[in-house]
């Protein structure tokens, strides 16, 4: 790649980081008891530059070292602290983040990559059942010293891509006729989603034992 044009986009990445730096001075100086919807806009607009910045520090190695992306992005699980574990024919995976709003691109793409590598990692290591028929939990956990009124709307979640990475790798296909998807929302010590896969014929004891910390159920 030119040397103009990767200067060009370290600059862009170095105006970012301002950008993001300034956010973060307000959000210092933001009253959260007085003016949460403020605390809340600024703390959102900081993730989601942040996220941004390393999504171009992603491409920015891609295309100008020898770094292999699925090297990196499988590292990148790591870091991020996405776990994946299968028991008993039943799929866990841990992202340990909320999940990002719809039309979210580049907040898409920070997860949803290493999600893809990891899942690739474990499948390597471990046998994944294979479901012709099966049911999809998602459980949102929310942080239970946050407000509840953090908690959004199911239908306003990037969902279908998590599903679509997901599907890959252990649905014969992910069409509404063979696949059953349920959401939860639950409380819990920090932030997190939780993505469960099984057969339908073990869903009915899996939803019986998490009753008690399960807030809501429905389809999407």
């Amino acid at each position: 790649m030119d040397r103009q044009i990767i200067n060009k986009r370290i600059e862009g990445i170095t105006n970012d980081i301002d950008k993001l730096l300034r956010t973060l001075r307000a959000m210092e100086n933001t009253d959260l008891t007085q003016y949460p919807e403020n605390y809340e806009l600024l703390s959102t607009d900081a993730a989601l530059r942040g996220e941004l910045i390393t999504c171009r520090l992603r491409h920015l190695i891609y295309n100008t070292t020898g770094v292999k992306k699925a090297e990196y992005l499988t590292s990148a699980g790591v870091v991020q602290g996405i776990e994946v574990n299968c028991e008993n024919g039943i799929l866990e995976i841990t992202l340990p983040c909320l999940l990002p709003k719809r039309k979210q691109r580049k907040s898409s793409e920070f997860l949803i990559d290493p999600l893809y590598f990891t899942l690739s990692s474990y499948a390597n290591n471990h046998n994944l059942p294979s479901f012709e028929e099966c049911v999809v939990c998602f459980s949102h956990i929310y942080n239970k010293e946050l407000p509840s009124r953090r908690a959004r709307d199911y239908d306003n979640l990037e969902l279908k891509q998590i599903l679509d990475v997901v599907s890959t790798f252990v649905m014969v296909d992910d069409t509404g006729l063979l696949c059953d998807a349920y959401n939860t929302t639950e409380l819990g010590e920090s932030d997190c989603t939780r993505i469960t896969v099984m057969g339908k014929e073990a869903f009915g004891e899996w939803l019986e034992k998490r009753k008690n910390s399960i807030k809501s159920i429905s389809d999407f």
